[in-house]
């Protein structure tokens, strides 16, 4: 509909026509300088130069057009189906051929009335339809939660799901708290009758254990309709194709409804991902054994330091330290003597070297092999230090004495450490410890060493390092200036009853030194080390030139390798400096791989492993929940049905008369003198009236 408008009173327009009537009748009837032409010329011409001039001053005038545009929206109905695993387990294979057509049917019925939205639901809500059932989840609160992210603000007529109620991903739909303003009709779907079962449904673990430690797993097992049988529970490890039973418990089943938990402790005592299997046996007319096993993956950590110990002599320094660290169970503390042998010292992570290089014991080759295998480690100075090869072996701390005269010493706290952060209490009470002895000398520290602390000799404060930390040659380095720090753990139970504030002291001394930089110029990471089946995994990479920038011009690969020995080649892709990699889902099991690049004609290379385990929510509840569909129709306004009864739903949702299209209404103004069409008539009478006169000769 269009309205035409004016902002000057309509009486203009006479004076518009009366401006045209005047130019054509001066130009064609009051002008007689052309009087062979006919009467019937005369008429034409003055009618379009009447026509032209009056619509020119009218479009002068800028009159307004306004426009009212109607549009009718269907409304909108979605159409939701779940797409797990457990819809699928109650159909035959004709039962879902029937299932689908009808369901089809019922789409195209909805299509003429509304406007059809169709999503499938179980890991995750998606468009479209497609009726495979191989999610190994549902998760219908989602699915509502997405219906109203997409819909609240639009013309939602109804929405129709079809499930059968299981859902074992996020929380009951009907306590979501999503509030849909239009009613849920719910397809039921599955059996509610309560078949023989025995099923394990829960087991509660940790994911990562340290070796060496024992670890607990919680097994809740039910079982329903299996009065009076027996059967047992097995606890197996799963190594390639090897299956080892590491427990076994019978289980006597004395009740229709009934439910036991079992607790096993294992031992972590491999390192690495492993996998074990919870069997519980089947009994006689038992429905399915799908949900009889489950499989759970515990990533053994090797998280352990080996730490050296290494004495020039017996002293009870060592004994303290060790008693002290081992408390650590990251730490596996060996002593032993430089005299000793079988020493092998590239085998260790941290080395203690209490007073060596010794007088006796120059321990050449150590040092020699700290340096080449960047070891860190740390020099505890004594009476027995050789004072010159100390100051050789290390260059953080220049000592000029004589170990054969001493100095009682007391440790003050540097104001200005940063490295780490210690416990007030230990800066507190920490000077008042038993006092240590030092060689007499001068003592000075590098300019790129760290002071943790000082020297108190009597009553004077001085700036003779005690305990300072530094690198040489790219390896941490720490000195401890005086022996007798047993005196330390000992004052420290005499005061407070516990070695609590010793054990502080030298656990964060031990974990700064001890703790390696990565260097390498390769370095790949997986998300994690352990992924369930439908999850993608996903690689990042990181390659660094030899001024350690990073780069990723080179093109890097990576090889996957399951417990078969079969292999998945791929290809990074290239993301601003990094290296990105999606390898999609995988089969359960154990991996390991290898991602290699070539750099300046090297192949640098990183090796690590993953695993997949199974997603098996699906087959721990095999009966359908109608009652809960039920419950959440009538809370929304709708009502539930079932799949032989598909081909009512249209009818029943007209019934209702809730669902109405709207109409929307768009109202446009703009100005007449814009519109283009008139620009090009006038145009054209104007040419018209032109032509005429050079044909007939009037000019």
């Amino acid at each position: 509909m269009n309205n035409l408008s004016f902002p000057y009173p309509v009486w203009y327009l006479l004076l518009c026509l009366l401006l045209g009537l005047v130019f054509a009748f001066v130009l064609y009837f009051k002008n007689k300088s052309f009087p062979e032409r006919t009467s019937t010329l005369s008429w034409v011409l003055g009618v379009i130069r009447f026509l032209c001039i009056s619509a020119i001053a009218v479009l002068l005038l800028s009159p307004l057009l306004k426009s009212v545009l109607t549009e009718t929206k269907k409304p909108v109905v979605v159409l939701a189906q779940d797409a797990s695993e457990s819809i699928l387990a109650e159909m035959s294979p004709a039962e879902k051929e029937k299932y689908q057509q009808d369901f089809t049917d019922l789409s195209t019925a909805l299509k003429a009335d509304y406007d059809v939205k169709e999503y499938a639901f179980g890991n995750e809500v998606r468009e479209g339809v497609d009726f495979d059932f191989k999610d190994k989840a549902s998760n219908i609160s989602d699915l509502l939660g997405n219906i109203y992210d997409l819909y609240s603000n639009q013309n939602l007529g109804a929405v129709i799901m079809a499930t059968d109620g299981i859902y074992n991903e996020g929380s009951n739909p009907i306590y979501a708290g999503t509030k849909l303003a239009a009613p849920i009709y719910t397809i039921a779907l599955g059996d509610t009758i309560a078949k023989k079962d025995i099923i394990i449904k829960r087991i509660f673990s940790n994911r990562i254990a340290y070796l060496g430690d024992k670890f607990t797993i919680q097994i809740d097992v039910s079982a329903i309709n299996c009065v009076g049988e027996n059967t047992s529970l097995t606890v197996s490890s799963v190594d390639g194709g090897n299956n080892n039973v590491l427990q076994k418990f019978p289980i006597s089943i004395n009740k229709n409804n009934f439910f036991t938990t079992k607790e096993i402790t294992l031992d972590a005592n491999r390192a690495g991902v492993q996998r074990y299997r919870i069997t519980v046996n089947k009994v006689n007319g038992e429905v399915t054994t799908a949900n009889n096993t489950r499989e759970i993956f515990i990533d053994v950590l090797d998280a352990r330091q080996k730490i050296l110990l290494l004495a020039n002599t017996p002293h009870p320094d060592i004994s303290a330290i060790k008693q002290s660290i081992s408390k650590n169970k990251n730490y596996e503390v060996k002593t032993a003597l430089i005299t000793d042998p079988s020493l092998n010292i590239a085998a260790y992570d941290f080395v203690v070297l209490h007073q060596l290089p010794g007088k006796t014991q120059d321990a050449a080759t150590v040092l020699s092999t700290l340096r080449s295998k960047k070891i860190p480690h740390l020099f505890v100075v004594g009476t027995q230090s050789a004072l010159p090869q100390f100051n050789q072996a290390q260059s953080i701390l220049t000592i000029k004495g004589n170990t054969q005269q001493t100095n009682a010493v007391q440790p003050i706290f540097a104001t200005n450490f940063s490295s780490y952060n210690l416990d007030n209490q230990l800066v507190e009470k920490l000077p008042g410890f038993a006092p240590l002895t030092a060689p007499f000398g001068d003592f000075t520290d590098n300019a790129n060493s760290e002071v943790l602390l000082y020297q108190r000799i009597g009553k004077v404060d001085t700036k003779y390092p005690l305990l300072l930390y530094g690198e040489d040659n790219g390896v941490k380095i720490g000195v401890l200036a005086a022996e007798g720090i047993w005196k330390w753990r000992l004052f420290d139970y005499l005061q407070n009853q516990n070695h609590q504030l010793f054990d502080e002291l030298l656990g964060k001394a031990f974990q700064f030194l001890s703790v390696k930089e990565d260097k390498r110029k390769f370095r790949v990471d997986v998300s994690k080390n352990i992924f369930n089946e439908n999850e993608a995994v996903f690689f990042d990479a990181e390659l660094y030139n030899n001024n350690y920038e990073r780069i990723n011009d080179p093109d890097a690969t990576i090889v996957i390798t399951d417990s078969e020995g079969k292999n998945f080649n791929f290809t990074f892709s290239k993301t601003g400096l990094t290296y990105t990699l999606n390898a999609g889902f995988l089969p359960v099991g154990n991996y390991s791989y290898r991602a290699a690049v070539m750099s300046n004609g090297v192949e640098l290379d990183h090796k690590g492993q993953f695993s997949i385990r199974p997603v098996q929510l699906e087959v721990y509840e095999t009966t359908a929940d109608h009652g809960l569909l039920r419950l959440l129709s009538a809370r929304y306004g709708g009502e539930l049905i079932y799949a032989d009864q598909l081909n009512t739903l249209p009818a029943r949702i007209k019934e209702k008369g809730t669902i109405k299209p709207i109409i929307y209404e768009t109202s446009k103004t703009r100005s007449v003198i814009n519109i283009r069409w008139l620009c090009f008539i006038l145009l054209g009478l104007l040419t018209l009236e032109w032509f005429l006169r050079r044909y007939f000769g009037t000019y």
